[in-house]
Parts: structure tokens; C-alpha cells; sequence
């Protein structure tokens, strides 16, 4: 290693597959005085042993950045001479945080954590983001509330969706979803097409990809107002003018006890209360003792998550596959979604338990995350995946399949089974509405624009 190389501090950055490589790009991309190892990858299938490439990571890089996975950490640190780990994940909680740091240090480098301040873009339009304390609050719904909202009061809308870089990703620096059809020549992911299709389909433009820098540039060229629709319980990586921190009523002490999901909660305007209408008293008053202690000044809003179940067979008496959105009930930690509640209050006779029919990479999702439960985890990050849990569907003995995910999975497999969908929505629950707050603080953010 020659001198001039090994004078820059030698960084790894831990994520998978967004932040990370955000923090990279704002952060770390134009520093000559570091260089940039190898990112390592975790939680979502088939994105280590990739490169992150030349065209993305800048002329400092001229061969891109090796993607390892996290499980060679402690080996990745001592080969390549790491002086400091970046830790850039979202929704951990602070026991496994810490351990990873405990790995880190043991192994001989420092660690790092990228506060907002250091990671948020500028934008020349007022952002509204939608952020939460866990996984599953409830963003997707809000976010589309929101841009009914805001559309409705004559404003240019445009979503710009936390990264999910899991393809090619040169082609994905920047992605404008406008039609069903922009989102399928994109060939996307479950998870991604779980974010993108239901704001298509009503009529909003969704942006996305790598390059937030360029992303932030096209979506306030056509809008007044962008929303930033958040992923997991991660920061936002614009600067909001309103920030709203959403928490699960079905998780109380959750907001306080993941990162950075605290961190969105001490900072929001506003902060909605999900899902009150399925959570007890007694769980509602525990979060409202955490925000008053952590955020007095924070605008406090009570939200339901009301299910719509669409037309189709009946599912009274009958054996019913669930199907769930993914990232939610694995690293999520959700025991069911929209789907479970939908066949239970329709009268199902059984939750029919996909385990025992589970092949391939749906399998080896059991065996990582055994505390799912007798549903199935709507996984598709590559075609073998997607083929899995086809085959995993048609394999279980039912009468109707019910999905909770926000997508017509119909269009991506055969279930061998008929379909019925589910999703949540948003609702109020009282005064404040969410929409009053909001205009509240957006005309004030509005002024500071500009």
C-alpha cells in the first residue's frame, strides 16, 4: 500500500442498500482526504457482491466500490486497514447497535454515526416528511393522504421515496415513476413496487434511485411542494420545512427504543399516533407519556388504520393464505398487517400456515426470521425469489389467498388460489386532523422558502 493511499482514512460503511450509499454520496464521494473501502450489505437478499459503480461513485473512484456482505466484517476490517466503520442503517434496535459497534471496535476500527445535520439535502421547494419510529407505521398510507391533501389544495405534488437500490444501479440514479407502465420497465422489486404503484395510481409522480442531489433537482423542477416519503425509520435525506414522526400504537415503547426512530421523534412538528383504532388505552397513554417527555412541543395527532378489503370470494368459513407486505413483519418485527386482520374480521376458519410448503429462498425467510407466524412474507427481491414464493403459494392447501400488500400481486404470480386484496388507509381520529397541522406549519415553512 503506498504512502499517498494510505495517508486518506480508510472508511467502511455498513447499511443495505440506501442510506448507506446516500452517506456516501453527500458525505464522503468529494473528500480526498478519505477513501471509501467497501460498503456491506445486510437484511435484503442479492445486493452484496455487487460493485457500486464509477458512473455513481465519482472520479475518486475510478474502478467503483466493492459491496461485501456484513458477515465478513471483522475480516473486511482487518484485509483492507479499516481506520473507522459508518454505521448507516435504519430501524435497529439499540441492543443490536450496540453490538455491532462492540464488533467494530473489538476488530480495531472507530465508529461513526451521520447525524441529519451532516446528511439532509437543501431544497429550493417546502418538504414534507414523513417519517416513523419503526418499520410498518403506517408512511405509505400517510404519504398518500398527504398528496390528496396538498393536491387537492392546488399544489404540484411530487412523492420522492427513500432508496431502494436493488437492481443495476447506474440506471437507477435518478427514477420518475408517472404510469404503471414506467414502474414495470423498471423491472422493480416487490418492495418497490409495494411504494410505488397505489401513488401511481392515484395520480401522483414518484421519484427515486441513488442520487438524491439529482433526484431533489427533477422533483422541485415540476412541484411546489415535495413529500418525502420515508423508508423503514430512517432520517430524511432532505431538509423538511414540516417533519412528522409517525408511531405505532401496537408497539408502544417501540419510538423510543430504535434507531433512528428516536431521532425522528425528537424531531418532528408533528407526530400521528397510528393505528388507534386496534391498540389499547393503555398502550396510547404510554406513547403519549413518550412524546410529551421527548418532544413536549410536538403536535400530537390520533390516526386509524381503517382496512378496505376489495371485491371477491367469500371468506367466512373459509381457509385463508395471508400474505404480507415483507419488510414489516421480517425486520419489522409485525406479527400480521392489513391481510390478517381483513380474513379474521371476515369470518376466516383458519390462517392457513404457508411453512411446511415453503421452498426455496421463501424457505431460508422462515429460517431467518422464525418468529413470522402462520403468514407468508410477499418477498420478491430477484426472479428466483418471486418464483419461490409462487410456487410456496400454490403449494398451500387453501381455499382463497388474501394479500396485505399495497400491490396487485396477481400481476406478478400465479397464486393457484383466488385473490383478495387488502390495504390499510389513512383516517383520522380526532382533532387535530392531520391536514390542520400541516397547514399550520406549512404556511410558516412556505415563507421560508425561497
Amino acid at each position: 500500500m503506498d504512502l499517498v493511499t494510505r495517508s486518506r482514512t480508510r472508511v467502511l460503511i455498513l447499511g443495505a442498500g440506501g442510506r448507506d450509499f446516500h452517506d456516501f454520496n453527500v458525505a464522503f464521494r468529494d473528500d480526498a482526504s478519505v477513501e471509501v473501502v467497501a460498503f456491506t450489505a445486510a437484511q435484503i437478499p442479492n445486493i452484496a457482491h455487487r460493485v457500486y459503480p464509477p458512473e455513481l461513485a465519482g472520479p475518486n473512484y475510478p474502478n467503483g466500490i466493492p459491496i461485501r456482505p456484513e458477515t465478513e466484517l471483522e475480516q473486511l476490517i482487518d484485509e483492507l486497514g479499516v481506520d473507522e466503520v459508518v454505521v448507516s442503517y435504519s430501524d435497529l434496535a439499540y441492543v443490536d447497535v450496540m453490538h455491532l459497534e462492540s464488533r467494530i471496535l473489538a476488530a480495531g476500527a472507530d465508529v461513526r454515526l451521520l447525524g441529519p445535520v451532516s446528511t439532509m439535502l437543501e431544497s429550493a421547494v417546502p418538504v414534507v416528511a414523513v417519517l416513523a419510529s419503526r418499520t410498518g407505521c403506517g408512511k405509505s398510507q400517510t404519504s398518500r393522504h398527504l398528496g390528496k391533501v396538498l393536491t387537492d389544495a392546488g399544489h404540484r405534488v411530487a412523492l420522492v421515496r427513500h432508496p431502494m437500490p436493488y437492481g443495476d444501479l447506474a440506471p437507477m440514479r435518478v427514477q420518475r415513476f408517472a404510469t404503471l407502465e414506467d414502474i414495470d420497465a423498471a423491472d422493480p422489486t416487490i418492495e418497490e413496487r409495494e411504494e410505488y404503484e397505489e401513488p401511481v395510481r392515484r395520480g401522483l409522480v414518484m421519484f427515486a434511485g441513488v442520487d438524491y442531489a439529482a433526484i431533489l433537482e427533477a422533483a422541485q423542477a415540476e412541484a411546489d411542494v415535495i413529500i418525502w416519503d420515508g423508508g423503514n425509520n430512517d432520517l430524511p435525506f432532505f431538509r423538511p420545512h414540516v417533519s412528522i414522526c409517525l408511531v405505532d400504537a401496537l408497539r408502544p415503547g417501540h419510538e423510543v427504543a430504535y434507531h433512528p426512530g428516536e431521532v425522528n421523534l425528537r424531531m418532528a412538528d408533528i407526530v400521528v399516533i397510528t393505528k388507534v383504532d386496534a391498540a389499547s388505552p393503555g398502550g396510547i397513554a404510554a406513547i403519549r407519556f413518550n412524546i410529551a417527555t421527548n418532544n413536549p412541543d410536538a403536535v400530537v395527532v390520533e390516526a386509524a388504520s381503517p382496512i378496505t378489503l376489495d371485491p371477491g370470494p367469500g371468506l367466512a368459513g373459509a381457509r385463508v393464505l395471508v400474505v404480507e407486505d415483507g419488510p414489516t413483519v421480517t425486520h419489522g418485527g409485525m406479527r400480521y398487517g392489513a391481510g390478517t386482520v381483513a380474513a379474521r374480521t371476515a369470518g376466516a376458519a383458519e390462517l392457513v400456515d404457508p411453512r411446511p410448503w415453503a421452498v426455496g429462498q421463501i424457505a431460508k425467510t422462515f429460517e431467518q426470521y422464525p418468529d413470522i407466524g402462520p403468514l407468508l412474507p410477499a418477498m420478491g427481491y430477484g426472479a428466483q425469489q418471486l418464483a419461490d414464493l409462487q410456487t410456496t403459494m400454490q403449494q398451500t392447501p387453501c381455499d382463497v389467498v388474501v394479500t396485505g400488500t399495497p400491490i396487485d400481486l396477481g400481476r406478478l404470480v400465479d397464486p393457484g388460489h383466488p385473490l383478495r386484496h387488502a390495504r390499510y388507509e389513512y383516517a383520522d381520529a380526532g382533532t387535530p386532523t392531520l391536514a390542520d397541522a400541516l397547514v399550520n406549519f406549512l404556511g410558516a415553512a412556505a415563507a421560508t422558502v425561497g
